[in-house]
């Protein structure tokens, strides 16, 4: 006698045929352009030109004073990401003075 486990691993494999993969991958594909193209267009309402920029990136060999380093690295992952921000700051506050 089988027991209910066995025989719901048996029912499994039918529901998983190549068919079914086809209609499940296809129905995924147009969840996600309907949820796309609706999030994006509200968005693009909200957005502006320098959210769509993204400038390239140039690896560069940067000392730091040790305690600088140590404040940026406090907050975890990413501190790389915070200093160019904070550059980024400061740059465009002295470009709106000039």
């Amino acid at each position: 006698m089988k027991n209910a486990k066995s025989e719901r691993g048996s029912q499994s494999k039918v529901k998983g045929g190549k068919a079914t993969r086809r209609r499940r991958s296809a129905n995924r594909r147009r969840r996600a352009a309907l949820g796309f193209s609706g999030l994006m267009e509200e968005n693009l309402q909200n957005m502006k030109i320098a959210d769509l920029y993204r400038p390239l990136k140039k690896p560069v060999t940067l000392r730091l004073d040790a305690d600088v380093l140590a404040w940026f690295k406090k907050d975890g992952r990413r501190y790389q990401t915070r200093i160019n921000s904070a550059l980024r700051k400061l740059m465009e506050r002295e470009m709106k003075q000039s």
